[in-house]
């Protein structure tokens, strides 16, 4: 099952800052879009132009949020 099947990058960013907050994504990804003068806008350009960045972001977000949101619906279902 894909984890990211249906989820746009910029509903990862925002889940992500919600969640984390722009310092630290910041930390766990550095990248200057994240660091000085953050903005979604910003984050999504770079990222769309930049594959290893976008799978990083990619890779926090199935992490942090996908696979967590998936146990938790599997432990409701029980």
């Amino acid at each position: 099952m894909d984890l990211l099947h249906g989820i746009t990058l910029e509903r990862m960013l925002k889940e992500l800052v919600d969640k984390l907050g722009w310092d630290h994504l910041g930390y766990l990804i550095k990248i200057n879009c994240f660091n000085h003068e953050p903005s979604i806008k910003s984050s999504l350009k770079f990222l769309r132009k930049t594959p290893w960045a976008r799978a990083k972001v990619e890779k926090l977000y199935i992490e942090r949020i996908a696979e967590p949101r998936k146990q938790d619906q599997l432990k409701n279902n029980l």
